[in-house]
């Protein structure tokens, strides 16, 4: 085992309070004896691959670990990893993993998603555990379409998007998934692509990490209802297109660097070639900013239509306390109190209210 692999392992367990296997893992053992059934060249295939073969760097064990999913493409994933899991009802996934982390202290809880599932009927479960900051590890994989229903047009999918529910194009405005988790301050918010392994994995390791809800928007082709939705960020040169994020660098990129994010006198954040700005504007990119305003700036670079720049890594990770951490510290101070008296249990039951009726 490797030394970042070990450190990862006692950075999960310390903070996730998650004890570690006796004996160590590897992806075959993270692999489940079903067959896997997406489409050929689905994104999916990528993201399970990278997932299988991460968890064993966590080093819990596959009883704890526990994967819940909706309806759709993506939510086939419990499936196909050999641990605990559950493939649940449309939309509830959230609400389902809450209760189960809420209840397990000593499970990893995975919410597996899709941009349907997640944005239209499973939008107000999403972004309450978002709010809450319940200790979950949330993948949205967002392909823009309905895949599983064949190709009707979902909550992210661009205005004018030709589909068999919209055949003259859609006219709904499209959800930025980042967006919206941080208009819920969720408290780790990040995105990355299916066909950049060693990316997703990066991203996989710090949102595993965190304690309290983190959100992973990731790019996952549709080659049979959405094929090419990516292919700006994709293959070839990406370097005018994708923006990296890493704390404490300069935002830059484009060849040799010569494009920046740098802020506007209005305090907006804006995209402008290097050699026509000075230095002390190109922003210094800051995951940690208490203030959900800066990353959100940040996701609104990402433009809804065709993908043109958009930014790749984590965008937000800041620490506040965990739901389920203070629902059970205030069932053990409640367990901890003195017995309550006869009446006092029954001006419990009686309530505030009493009315007495002659």
């Amino acid at each position: 085992m490797t030394t970042d692999a070990r450190k990862t392992i006692e950075e999960y367990a310390g903070l996730n309070r998650v004890p570690l296997a006796i004996e160590p893992l590897n992806r075959k053992d993270f692999t489940s004896d079903q067959e896997v059934r997406w489409c050929p060249g689905c994104g999916d295939y990528a993201v399970l691959a990278a997932f299988q073969g991460f968890l064993p760097e966590l080093g819990i064990a596959r009883e704890n670990t526990v994967i819940v999913s909706g309806i759709g493409c993506s939510s086939r994933f419990p499936y196909y990893v050999n641990s605990y899991g559950m493939h649940s009802i449309h939309g509830r996934a959230p609400a389902i993993a809450t209760g189960v982390a809420t209840a397990r202290e000593d499970l990893g809880v995975w919410v597996v998603t899709g941009d349907g599932d997640a944005l239209s009927i499973g939008g107000n479960h999403l972004i309450h555990a978002l709010r809450r900051n319940v200790n979950l590890t949330i993948l949205l994989f967002n392909n823009r379409i309905y895949g599983l229903t064949k190709g009707q047009y979902s909550p992210t999918s661009e205005q004018g998007k030709v589909t068999k529910s919209s055949p003259f194009g859609s006219v709904d405005s499209p959800f930025n998934p980042l967006s919206l988790a941080l208009g819920a301050e969720a408290t780790f918010v990040a995105r990355t692509i299916d066909s950049d392994r060693k990316h997703l994995t990066e991203v996989l390791k710090a949102a595993s990490a965190h304690r309290g809800a983190s959100f992973v928007e990731i790019y996952q082709n549709c080659p049979i209802f959405n094929d090419g939705a990516f292919d700006a960020i994709k293959g070839g040169s990406t370097a005018d297109t994708i923006i990296p994020l890493v704390h404490g660098e300069p935002i830059r990129f484009g060849k040799d660097g010569s494009r920046a994010v740098v802020r506007r006198d209005t305090g907006e954040l804006e995209i402008a070639e290097v050699a026509d700005v000075d230095e002390d504007r190109i922003v210094v990119h800051d995951a940690h900013s208490t203030d959900p305003a800066y990353a959100f700036s940040l996701s609104r670079l990402t433009s809804t239509g065709v993908l043109r720049q958009t930014p790749i890594g984590v965008l937000r990770q800041v620490e506040r306390p965990a739901y389920d951490d203070a629902v059970r510290d205030q069932i053990d101070t409640a367990k901890n109190g003195q017995e309550p008296t006869d009446d006092e249990l029954q001006a419990l039951i009686n309530g505030r209210d009493v009315w007495t009726v002659v």
